[in-house]
C-alpha cells in the first residue's frame, strides 16, 4: 500500500486489528491521527496566546498563571485518559468489546464528577489562586474573569481528554483527531470575535478567550458522545452498560491514580518553575509562557507518536503478544527521535523569528527566544522518555512513571532551577537550563526501568 493510501486510511479511520497488522503500518495508521490530534491540541494554545498577546503583558501573565494551576485539571484528565487507554486497549486485545463499552461509561462518571468539584473550587477561589501564584494586583483585577471561566469549563477539558484516551485505546484515533479539529476550528473562529468584538460590539476582552476555548472544547465533546452512543463502532456504550460498576471504577482509579500522579507531579514542578519566573517580573513570565506555547506545538506530535506505542502495548499484551508489544516500543522510539532531532535544528536556527511572531515587545521576545534554544538542546532525549513513559501507561503500569517523575522533577529539576536562578544568579536562564537537563536525565531513568520488564506482567 502506498504512503498516500495509508494516510487516507489513517484519517478516514478504518477499524483494524492492531494485534495482527504489520507494526510499521500499525504505528503509521495510529500515529497520523494522533499527531494531528495533538497538533490541534497545541494549536489551541498557539491561537490563544497569539490573540491574547495583543492585550498586553498583564493578559499574557494571567494566561500563564492560570494555566500553571489549571494544569492540575489537565493532570487529572490525562490520568483518567491513561486509564481509559490501558483498560480499553486491553479489552480490545482480548476481543471483549462489551466490557470496553462498560469501562467507557464508568470513565464518564468518574471524570464528570471530578470536573464538577474542581470547577466549583476554581470559580470561588479564582482571585486567591492568582494571588498565590504571585500575580500583581492589576493582573488579578483584569484576569479573575478569565480564570473563573476556564475553571468553570474544565468539565469540557476533562471529558475531551478521557474520551480521546478511550478512542485511542480502541484504535479509533481518528475520532480523537476529529474531536480536536472541531474544537480548534471553532476556537480559531470565536477567539478574535469574542476577544475584540465585531462592529459596535467591543467583545469580552480576555474573558472572551476563555469563553471561546470552553465553547470549542464543548462542541468537541458532543461529537465524542455521539460516536460513543450511536452503536456504529466496536467501542460503543450500550443500554446495559449504563449502570454504576464499582469494580470497574476501582480499576479505573487504580490506574488513574498513577497517571494523575505523573501529571500532578509534573504540574507541581511547572507551578514551582512559574512561581520562580514571577520573581523576575511580568516580562520574564510572558516570555516563559510564549516559549512553552511554541514548544508544546512540536511536543504534541511526539506525544502522538508515543500514544501509538501505548495503544500497541495495551492491545498486544491483551492478545498475549508480549514480544510484539516490546518491539512496537523500540520502533516508535526510533521514529520519535528522528522527528525531535529535526525539530531541534529548526528551533536552533529560527528561535528569534518564532518568538517575534508572538510579541513585538523586545524584552519578552528575547526571553522567549532564549527559552526556545536552551530547552530544545534536550529534545532528542525528551523523545525517548516520552515513548517509554507512554509504553508503561499503555500496559497499565502508571505508577512507575509517577515514581520516576517524583525523583527527577521534584528532587532534581525544581532544586536545580532554584539554585541556578537565585544563588548562582542566572535568573530565568537557570530555569531553562534546569528544564533541559532534568528532562534529558528522565529519559535515562525511564530506559533503565523499561529494560527491567516489570510492565509486561501488569494485570488490567
Amino acid at each position: 500500500m502506498s504512503i498516500w493510501n495509508l494516510i487516507k486510511e489513517a484519517i478516514q479511520g478504518k477499524e483494524q486489528d492492531f494485534t495482527k497488522l504489520s507494526l510499521k503500518t500499525a504505528i503509521f495508521v495510529l500515529a497520523i491521527p494522533m499527531i494531528l490530534e495533538m497538533m490541534m491540541e497545541s494549536l489551541f494554545a498557539i491561537v490563544d496566546i497569539f490573540f491574547v498577546a495583543k492585550l498586553g503583558e498583564n493578559a499574557i501573565a494571567t494566561v500563564g498563571l492560570t494555566e500553571s494551576v489549571i494544569i492540575i485539571v489537565y493532570a487529572m484528565g490525562f490520568g483518567i485518559s491513561m486509564a481509559a487507554t490501558a483498560l480499553i486497549a486491553r479489552r480490545f486485545g482480548e476481543k471483549e468489546y462489551r466490557e470496553a463499552g462498560a469501562a467507557a461509561f464508568q470513565l464518564l462518571l468518574v471524570g464528570g464528577t471530578i470536573a464538577v468539584i474542581l470547577g466549583l473550587i476554581g470559580w470561588v477561589f479564582a482571585p486567591d489562586i492568582l494571588g498565590l501564584m504571585g500575580a500583581e494586583a492589576d493582573v488579578i483585577a483584569s484576569g479573575v474573569g478569565f480564570t473563573r471561566v476556564i475553571f468553570a469549563g474544565n468539565i469540557a477539558i476533562m471529558l475531551l481528554f478521557l474520551l480521546n484516551g478511550a478512542f485511542r485505546g480502541a484504535g479509533q484515533a481518528h475520532h480523537a483527531m476529529r474531536s480536536l479539529w472541531i474544537s480548534n476550528g471553532f476556537n480559531i473562529i470565536l477567539d478574535p470575535l469574542f476577544i475584540f468584538g465585531i462592529g459596535s460590539w467591543q467583545g469580552w476582552g480576555l474573558e472572551g478567550a476563555a469563553i471561546a476555548t470552553t465553547l470549542g472544547r464543548s462542541l468537541g465533546v458532543l461529537y465524542q458522545l455521539y460516536h460513543l452512543f450511536n452503536g456504529k463502532h466496536k467501542l460503543t456504550i450500550l443500554k446495559e452498560n449504563i449502570q454504576v460498576s464499582w469494580a470497574i471504577i476501582r480499576k479505573i482509579m487504580d490506574i488513574a491514580i498513577g497517571g494523575m500522579g505523573q501529571f500532578l507531579i509534573d504540574s507541581v514542578s511547572w507551578i514551582a518553575l512559574t512561581r520562580m519566573n514571577a520573581e523576575f517580573g511580568s516580562a520574564s513570565l510572558a516570555g516563559y509562557t510564549i516559549a512553552f506555547r511554541v514548544l508544546m506545538f512540536t511536543l504534541m506530535p511526539a506525544w502522538g507518536l508515543s500514544g501509538a506505542a501505548a495503544t500497541l502495548v495495551g492491545q498486544n499484551l491483551g492478545a498475549k503478544e508480549v514480544e510484539r508489544a516490546e518491539k512496537s516500543v523500540w520502533l516508535t522510539t526510533r521514529y520519535t527521535v528522528i522527528f525531535m532531532g529535526s525539530v531541534t535544528g529548526i528551533y536552533l536556527l529560527f528561535h528569534q523569528q518564532l518568538a517575534g511572531f508572538f510579541t513585538d515587545i523586545p524584552e519578552v521576545r528575547d526571553i522567549a527566544a532564549q527559552g526556545l534554544w536552551v530547552i530544545v538542546l534536550g529534545y532528542v532525549f525528551f523523545a525517548v522518555g516520552m515513548v517509554l513513559t507512554q509504553a508503561f501507561n499503555g500496559a497499565g503500569d502508571t505508577k512507575t512513571p509517577a515514581y520516576i517523575n517524583i525523583g527527577v522533577l521534584w528532587f532534581l529539576e525544581v532544586p536545580l532551577a532554584y539554585f541556578l536562578a537565585f544563588p548562582f544568579g542566572l535568573g530565568y536562564l537557570g530555569i531553562f537550563i534546569a528544564i533541559s537537563f532534568a528532562h534529558s536525565f528522565h529519559a535515562f531513568v525511564a530506559l533503565y526501568f523499561f529494560k527491567k520488564g516489570n510492565w509486561k506482567n501488569v494485570k488490567v
